[in-house]
């Protein structure tokens, strides 16, 4: 259950990103129904959580000394090539994310930053045990 709420959760934020930046865009096959839609979010979501989950750990270990040189600030520039590299991934389907460059990726993995943080205020908490 927690899966499917941070997938809905990372769907609905890279949404929103490709809505807000420019630059940011989801290419979908035909015919654009509701249900097409969502499934080429989910995926994109899915691909974002799995890089997320995978080599940003180690992205972000190899980078300690410029994280806390720049205290912290280093860390928008891991998310937008987190960003990125789920652009690389999803387009290789045929549809996806499309991200114009490394400056539009970091404004779009704030953006999903954001709209996580907020989402994760009213998702429930993962039970522990």
């Amino acid at each position: 259950m927690t899966l499917l709420l941070v997938l809905a959760s990372n769907a609905v934020a890279i949404w929103l990103a490709s809505r807000w930046v420019s630059g940011v865009e989801v290419t979908m096959p035909e015919p654009r129904d509701s249900l097409t839609v969502v499934l080429v979010f989910m995926g994109i979501a899915l691909v974002f959580t799995i890089v997320n989950a995978l080599v940003k750990p180690l992205v972000s270990f190899f980078s300690l000394p410029f994280i806390i040189l720049t205290l912290g600030l280093f860390l928008l520039v891991v998310n937008g090539l987190m960003v990125l590299l789920t652009s690389w991934l999803s387009e290789f389907s045929g549809y996806g994310l499309h991200v114009d460059g490394l400056w539009t990726a970091i404004k779009a993995g704030l953006v999903i930053w954001i709209v996580n943080w907020v989402l994760g205020i009213f998702l429930p908490e993962p039970e522990r045990g």
